[in-house]
């Protein structure tokens, strides 16, 4: 049996039930042997809510699914017939297997996962309100943002002199006023 890497695209969003279905599709049609894999690669983003630090993981390739899989005209069809699959990726409407770069490097990406990484960023000349700490309250802005340490430095005013001070940035948020 020969075993080919597959981009399926689903609707965005849906990536985990289509795994789902897919799973329960093989079980039932007794096809475990010819798959091997189901990947839906992902990565870490930590938001701050009420205080409280939450990691959501989230789609690295919104809309697609990569399968490993013997696929035929019947597998294929059974799959691609699934609720919010829209169609495998392939040159004139047939499934075209991945090239081994583009796999290697997707599934790089899933084994070498990062640290999770802030839903915000701050670029410079942001403008934020410090939420927390001795400046609580006081906007600065941004002059730099180091993401790796979660650091930002930023330039306050403290009575009438801009000062630069380095903040964690859990304690700030942008300010929208």
């Amino acid at each position: 049996m020969e075993f080919e890497w597959y981009a399926i695209q689903t609707y965005s969003g849906s990536e985990q039930s289509v795994k789902k279905a897919i799973e329960n599709l093989i079980e039932q049609n007794n096809a475990k042997h010819r798959l091997k894999a189901i990947i839906v690669p992902t990565e870490d983003i930590f938001e701050i809510k009420d205080k409280k630090k939450k990691t959501v993981q989230k789609s690295i390739y919104p809309g697609y699914v990569f399968v490993h899989i013997n696929l035929d005209t019947e597998l294929w069809h059974l799959i691609q017939s699934l609720p919010r699959v829209g169609r495998f990726i392939g040159e004139s409407k047939k499934p075209t297997p991945l090239n081994d770069d583009d796999i290697n490097n997707i599934l790089d990406k899933v084994q070498n996962r990062p640290a999770p990484r802030p839903k915000v960023s701050f670029t410079a000349g942001e403008v934020v309100r410090i939420t927390e700490g001795p400046f609580a309250n006081f906007t600065g802005i941004v002059e730099s943002y180091d993401m790796q340490n979660k650091k930002l430095t930023l330039n306050v005013s403290i009575f009438g002199r801009n000062t630069p001070i380095e903040i964690n940035d859990v304690q700030v948020e942008k300010d929208f006023s």
